[in-house]
């Protein structure tokens, strides 16, 4: 007679019956979400088993090979869309990188955020922003974050307070004239090498280094205090402003944009605003007109 066995039930994380109000619920609708199907296949076998390891993460040939129902465990398990979200990340960033490359640029273009899905700019953005992204749809944010320039939005922040006080200005300033001389230009069309040495020479002249040097650039040239590496970041800026990649509803601010928003910041009243702390980013513009 055959003998019939399963895993214990799957519940919802408030430990009711999982159902379709806790989310997605069949495959197809993972799999729209941006979950890899290995991912899924991995999560589910963690659920209601394990290989006596504190291995987490299995190829399919993995679990065929560790598998053994007598490590299934007769508990329920609790669906937990955080470790899922973990999981996708792991395999994701396990691939190729011409395979992430492709996976990638298929979704930005059918997202309508770019115009092909393959080419230098794909590439080097797949590379740059894999780090950051859990599951595909991820990567949709990723890139139009990327894209954009909340630079007004970010002054608000404490950490932008700190750069302000600290002359911010003058590193505006610096960036303005490379631009203006196209030495940035050049230094970001050198690569990395060149970046690099602009950003020391910079540093040199303004007798700068550290986050007093990096953490100006950063926020004055992508309008955010955080990102990914930031001569990377700025180089695939360039790229999406030379390459015509980028849809017009991508709501792309390129680099020659942002140097117009710098040029017309008016410094001093900014300044003031800040230290008498009645700055108001949304209703008092400090751009001057």
């Amino acid at each position: 007679m055959p003998r019939f066995g399963h895993v214990s039930l799957i519940l919802a994380p408030d430990r009711s019956k999982l159902s379709k109000r806790h989310g997605a619920t069949s495959v197809g609708q993972f799999r729209e979400m941006g979950y890899l199907p290995q991912a899924m296949v991995n999560y589910l076998a963690l659920l209601g088993w394990n290989d006596g390891t504190e291995n987490e993460i299995f190829t399919m040939e993995q679990l065929i090979e560790k598998f053994s129902i007598d490590r299934i465990t007769k508990s329920a398990a609790i669906f937990d869309q955080a470790k899922l979200q973990w999981v996708n990340g792991q395999h994701l960033r396990a691939l190729p990188s011409d395979e992430i490359a492709k996976i990638f640029g298929e979704y930005w273009k059918k997202a309508g955020i770019l115009l092909a899905s393959e080419g230098s700019f794909v590439n080097a953005a797949a590379e740059i922003l894999k780090s950051g992204v859990e599951s595909i749809s991820d990567a949709e944010a990723s890139l139009l974050n990327l894209f954009s320039y909340p630079f007004q939005a970010s002054l608000s922040s404490p950490e932008a307070k700190v750069m302000v006080e600290d002359n911010l200005v003058e590193v505006a300033q610096a960036i303005l004239k490379a631009y203006i001389s196209e030495e940035l230009q050049s230094a970001i069309e050198a690569g990395h090498d060149g970046w690099q040495k602009w950003v020391k020479t910079v540093g040199k002249a303004l007798k700068r280094k550290g986050k007093r040097l990096f953490m100006p650039i950063r926020l004055l040239l992508t309008g955010k205090t955080t990102g990914p590496d930031i001569g990377a970041a700025i180089d695939l800026l360039y790229k999406a402003e030379n390459s015509g990649i980028v849809s017009p509803q991508a709501g792309f601010i390129s680099l020659s944009e942002r140097i117009d928003i710098l040029s017309k910041v008016d410094w001093d009243r900014l300044s003031k605003g800040l230290a008498s702390h009645t700055l108001s980013l949304q209703n008092n513009s400090i751009l001057s007109h």
